[in-house]
C-alpha cells in the first residue's frame, strides 16, 4: 500500500471513529446535542485533558463507551498523525501539485500520442515521439518506470507527461486525453491487455491511429479486427532486421544512422495534402529546393484502393488526401506539413 492509499485510509478510519463516537454520546447520553456530541468526540479522541461535557459517572454504560473512544480514537489519531508526517516528509504534497499541473498541460493536448506501456518496447516509441517533437503523453501502471526513462533519455520531468494508471481502465484513458488523441501506440507486454486497450480506444476515439505490439501471431488478427490499424511483433522485426544486416549492410547502416545520429533528426515521414497543395504538379511543390526534403513516393486512391507510386514524375498531380512520402529533417518536414495545409496524419 502505497503513502497516498495510507493517508486515504488514514482520513476514513478518523471519519468513522468520529463517526460512531457521537452516535454513541446521542445514543447513550440524556438530552445530548449533535454539537456537545461531536466537541465531545473530538476532545476525547485528540486527548486534550478538558472536563468531560457530558457526565458519565452515573451512566456505566457510557463511561464504558467512552473509554472504547478513547483507547481506539487515540491509537487512530497517532496513526493518522503518522500518516500525514510521513506525507509531508516525503514531499508527495508538492507531488500532488506537480501532477495537478502536469494534468492540467494534458487537458490542453489536442492531436497527441499516447503510449501505453513503458517496457523496452514502449522507451524506444515514447523516445521517437520526443526526438521528432511530437506531443505524447505515456500511460504507466508503476511510476519507476517513467523514472528510469528519464534517466536513460536524459528527459526532464517537464517533458514527460504520463498518467499513473492501468490503461485497460476506461478512466485512465479519458486523463490521457483519448477522445482528443490522434494516436496510440499500445506496447503493454500481455497481448490480451493489448487487445483489451484496443478495443476500449477505438470505441473512445473512432478516428485515431491506432498501433499495437502483439507477441502471439494469433492475437495480430483479432486487434486488427477489434481496431488496430496495424500491429507490430517484435520477434518479426527482429527477424527481418537479421536478414537485412546479412543482405544489404549498408542500407541497414544509412537507416541506423537516421535514427541514432543526434545532431540531427533526418526522417522518412509523410505528408497528407490539403487544400494549400492539392491540384498542384511535383514539379510546382518543388520539395527538394523549398523544404530540403526528398519525396520518395506517393500514396493515392486509385479504383476504390490505396496504391503507392515510387520515385512520382514530376508532371504527376497530386490531390486533397494524397500522402507523399518524403525523407528529411523533422524541422522541414514541420514547415512543409503546415504549408500543405492537410491533416498531421492519416488514419488508415
Amino acid at each position: 500500500m502505497n503513502l497516498r492509499q495510507r493517508l486515504a485510509m488514514a482520513a476514513v478510519l478518523l471519519v468513522g471513529v468520529l463517526t460512531i463516537a457521537v452516535t454513541g454520546y446521542i445514543a447513550l447520553g440524556r438530552d445530548v446535542s449533535l454539537l456537545n456530541a461531536f466537541y465531545m468526540a473530538v476532545i476525547t479522541i485528540a486527548g486534550v485533558g478538558y472536563g468531560e461535557i457530558i457526565p458519565t459517572e452515573h451512566n456505566p454504560a457510557l463511561r464504558l463507551f467512552n473509554m472504547f473512544v478513547v483507547v481506539v480514537g487515540v491509537t487512530i489519531t497517532v496513526y493518522v498523525f503518522s500518516v500525514v508526517t510521513a506525507f509531508l516528509v516525503e514531499g508527495d504534497i508538492r507531488n500532488l501539485f506537480w501532477r495537478r499541473k502536469m494534468q492540467k498541460r494534458i487537458n490542453e493536448l489536442r492531436d497527441h500520442f499516447i503510449v501505453c506501456g513503458l517496457g523496452i518496447t514502449g522507451h524506444w516509441a515514447l523516445d521517437e515521439l520526443h526526438r521528432t517533437r511530437t506531443p505524447c503523453v505515456v500511460v504507466e501502471l508503476h511510476e519507476e518506470k517513467i523514472q528510469a526513462y528519464r534517466e536513460r533519455a536524459g528527459r526532464s520531468s517537464e517533458e514527460v507527461l504520463y498518467v499513473l494508471g492501468d490503461a485497460t481502465d476506461e478512466t485512465t484513458l479519458d486523463q490521457a486525453g483519448i477522445e482528443r488523441a490522434r494516436g496510440m501506440i499500445v506496447a503493454m507486454n500481455g497481448d490480451k491487455d493489448n487487445l483489451v486497450t484496443t478495443v476500449m480506444a477505438r470505441q473512445k476515439n473512432p478516428g485515431m491511429r491506432i498501433v499495437a505490439r502483439c507477441t502471439d501471431p494469433k492475437f495480430a488478427e483479432r486487434m486488427q479486427r477489434a481496431g488496430a490499424n496495424a500491429t507490430v511483433s517484435p520477434n518479426r522485426i527482429g527477424g527481418l532486421r537479421l536478414a537485412s544486416e546479412a543482405l544489404r549492410p549498408h542500407v541497414v547502416g544509412f537507416l541506423d544512422l537516421m535514427l541514432k545520429e543526434h545532431s540531427r533528426t533526418l526522417r522518412i515521414e509523410e505528408i497528407a495534402v490539403g487544400q494549400a497543395w492539392a491540384g498542384n504538379t511535383m514539379q510546382e511543390l518543388d520539395l527538394r529546393r523549398k523544404y530540403n526534403l526528398l519525396a520518395l513516393a506517393v500514396k493515392e486512391r486509385a479504383a476504390g484502393e490505396q496504391q503507392f507510386l515510387p520515385n512520382p514524375p514530376d508532371e504527376l498531380r497530386v490531390q486533397n488526401g494524397t500522402v507523399i512520402i518524403v525523407m528529411g529533417d523533422v524541422s522541414d518536414l514541420h514547415r512543409a506539413r503546415h504549408d500543405s495545409g492537410g491533416a498531421k496524419q492519416a488514419a488508415v
